[in-house]
């Protein structure tokens, strides 16, 4: 018997187990590289953590938190709460309820009454050149809106008219008694000593926050600013200072938001309340009691604590709304179609939601680390609210490091394309709104030594102590305003502007567009020309 001890194998299993060895191998190939790639996001995940953790703690040792929770304003008791009383409800009770819950769709009223909407005119573009401008030292035409009270009667009843045209103040007067009772409703709801709207802070995205009211009251701004306009050229300067005291007062009630765009709406109602303030000025119609009344309402305006409570709600806007991205990465495709506060599309460089899912945690978290740091090092500190300034170079280096930033082929600039450029915009609309509160309450002191005295000091350290503690100084550059007294009982007071050069008082145009000088270039200017 032959004894084979070298085993067999039979033909057939040959090919199976060359095949297997190939498979072992593809399989150890792909193992590893998956453990590469895990490796890899791990790697990243925990780099882009430790930078953000690490910033996050030195902002908060700093005083700066970058969380949207810490920056929602307090609860105030409903009695107490102008955003609560029926009248101002009637600005956004169509679409929140009072607790801020968004009412769905199916259950809206049709017919709700917003009664808070009282626009001075239906269709304001025909009206465009009739409205006065205190930047650029125009008056506003009452005769363009007499015109356009009466035609618009001739096809509908929506204002009242006289039969017989009378003066223009008197015709607009009568037109806008349309809304006296909203008015009123208003001032007495403006009596209660606190404001807090019902808004939907812990919705799932900071920028699907709704603000329906803030239409509303720039809206009554609008009117109130007419409205005193008129009382003024109808000879009632207390009626007249009852309604710009109404409209600023109007403007405060949102000032706790922490939300940019309802401290941008702050800075358009006060500018269109000091129109009816420039005109009586102008025409030397207040007397010492209500330039007294005046000083001390304007007195109240500061916009540094809101500037400061924007960035806080940018950044926490910014950290939440990343945070909801880490959670739901093909939230990122939402912001494909976002557009700046300028109209620009700021998401054309967004990843699609395919790739945003394959991109590690941790690239997010490097994103959110630059867009804040930015925010935190040129932005914050672009306005001291100790030496009262804001600083256009230091908002000028945030530009620049942005720009430097977005021209960079990062994987982690996408995220400030989108959320900053607006910033230098806004930055400077804040100087200019605490300029011009400036300007006014530094006018205001010039019309009552003018009262005393029968003409304008030489210099402005004249109103001080008895018009004025102390001249208020040029919000750019820290220097006093400048000020000059011109011919014919006129004179001229101004900040430098945002290019920090004294233009000699000359403002620049900004033909076609609002606002109507170019706060870029030339001076800030208060003053009256010759009618």
């Amino acid at each position: 018997m032959n004894e084979n001890p070298t085993k067999v194998v039979p033909r057939g299993l040959m090919p199976w187990l060359g095949q297997a060895s190939i498979w072992v191998r593809v399989v150890f190939v792909v193992a590893c590289a998956a453990t590469a790639i895990a490796l890899v996001y791990a790697e990243e995940d925990l780099r882009g953590y430790h930078v953000w953790r690490h910033f996050e703690g030195q902002c908060l040792a700093k005083g700066e938190p970058l969380d949207s929770a810490s920056m929602v304003p307090l609860p105030v008791p409903d009695d107490q709460n102008f955003a609560l009383t029926p009248i101002v409800f009637t600005s956004y009770g169509y679409i929140l309820t009072r607790g801020g819950k968004l009412i769905p769709p199916t259950q809206r009223e049709t017919n709700f009454a917003m009664r808070m909407r009282i626009p001075p005119t239906a269709d304001s573009s025909s009206l465009n050149d009739a409205y006065g401008h205190w930047m650029s030292g125009t008056f506003t035409k009452l005769e363009a809106f007499q015109n356009y009270y009466r035609n618009r009667a001739a096809q509908t009843n929506e204002y009242p008219v006289p039969v017989q045209r009378g003066s223009p103040a008197a015709d607009v007067l009568l037109a806008l008694s349309k809304y006296d009772g909203v008015i009123e409703e208003l001032r007495a709801a403006n009596r209660l000593p606190e404001s807090r709207f019902p808004i939907n802070y812990d919705s799932e995205s900071p920028w699907d926050i709704l603000l329906p009211h803030l239409a509303p009251l720039k809206i009554c701004a609008q009117t109130l600013q007419l409205r005193s306009l008129a009382e003024l050229q109808n000879g009632e300067p207390q009626k007249a200072l009852e309604d710009i005291c109404l409209g600023l007062q109007l403007s405060d009630k949102v000032r706790n938001e922490p939300i940019l765009i309802s401290h941008l709406v702050r800075l358009a109602m006060l500018n269109l309340m000091l129109q009816p303030v420039w005109e009586g000025l102008a025409r030397h119609q207040w007397s010492d009691e209500q330039l007294v009344a005046l000083e001390a309402e304007l007195d109240r305006i500061d916009f540094f604590p809101g500037f400061r409570l924007s960035m806080h709600g940018e950044l926490g806007g910014q950290t939440g709304e990343m945070e909801l991205i880490r959670r739901h990465p093909t939230k990122m495709y939402d912001l494909e179609g976002m557009t700046d506060r300028d109209g620009h599309n700021t998401g054309s460089d967004i990843p699609g939601a395919i790739v945003a899912c394959c991109i590690p945690k941790g690239w997010f978290y490097q994103a959110e680390y630059r867009c804040a740091r930015l925010v935190v090092d040129y932005y914050l500190l672009s306005a001291d609210s100790a030496t009262r300034t804001f600083s256009p170079e230091q908002v000028r280096r945030g530009q620049q490091a942005l720009a430097e930033d977005m021209h960079s082929s990062s994987l982690f600039n996408w995220y400030e394309k989108i959320m900053l450029p607006a910033l230098n915009t806004s930055t400077k609309k804040f100087a200019f709104g605490q300029a011009a509160v400036d300007l006014a309450r530094t006018a205001v002191a010039l019309e009552r030594y003018r009262l005393a005295h029968g003409e304008y000091p030489e210099t402005l350290e004249a109103l001080a102590p008895k018009y004025l503690p102390a001249p208020p100084h040029d919000v750019i550059g820290g220097q006093p305003l400048k000020y000059h007294r011109g011919l014919a009982g006129r004179f001229v007071v101004y900040s430098i502007g945002w290019n920090g050069t004294d233009d000699d008082g000359k403002v620049v145009p900004n033909k076609g567009a609002m606002p109507p000088i170019d706060l870029d270039q030339g001076d800030w200017v208060w003053a009256y020309p010759a009618e």
